[in-house]
């Protein structure tokens, strides 16, 4: 098992090393990721400094196609539920259309609900530079006021994008979690991840 048992569960880390496994084939009949013992990460009882989970969201209009959109509006609940029951802060930044803004944190979700996300619309072209431009500048305050913390960016995308952006500094560890789907995926999702060394999810991989 990956670090030192603790008391609790790491399931940002356990969640990236099943879908990694679930990437190379190993699955349930059923088609389901198949969690196993290997796949456990620890939460390292030493550490002190917390951890900031920042979700990027995709608000562009490609990602109104087949629901995208409404799914990662859906996982993104079920995430910022496990971030509050960790004690973790959360950040949400948005971006389509014309740019990106901030719609919540960085501040332990107490009473995230599904109501928060309802005026989260889509439309627009796919900003994502700005929108990982707005995500590094929340990390790097962030690391100025918290510096022992653990700071991951999930970034939520079909990756219908030509923008390029650097992965930011201050992101101790990154995913993408990719909503393209189609007889024909363009794969850009993935390929954003390869350049960045993170790994890449399918919302499937996250779901219990």
């Amino acid at each position: 098992m990956r670090g030192e048992p603790g008391r609790r569960v790491a399931w940002p880390q356990t969640f990236v090393a099943s879908g990694q496994r679930g990437q190379r084939g190993q699955r349930t009949e059923q088609g389901q990721l198949a969690l196993c013992a290997e796949d456990l990460c620890f939460v390292r009882e030493t550490s002190r400094g917390g951890v900031l989970h920042c979700f990027v969201l995709d608000c562009s209009g490609s990602m109104l196609a087949g629901q995208r959109l409404a799914l990662a509006k859906g996982l993104l609940i079920a995430l910022f539920d496990r971030a509050s029951a960790m004690r973790a802060e959360a950040a949400l930044v948005c971006f389509g259309g014309a740019g990106a803004d901030l719609r919540f944190g960085p501040a332990v979700p107490r009473w995230w609900n599904e109501r928060w996300l309802e005026p989260v619309g889509g439309g627009g072209g796919t900003p994502f530079a700005a929108g990982v431009r707005h995500a590094a500048q929340l990390l790097e305050r962030s690391a100025r006021r918290k510096p022992a913390q653990q700071r991951w960016l999930w970034i939520l995308t079909d990756g219908r994008t030509t923008d390029e952006a650097t992965r930011p500094l201050h992101a101790d560890e990154v995913v993408f979690v990719d909503f393209e789907s189609g007889t024909i995926p363009l794969g850009r999702c993935e390929r954003l991840a390869s350049a960045w060394g993170a790994p890449r999810l399918t919302p499937e991989d996250l779901i219990e």
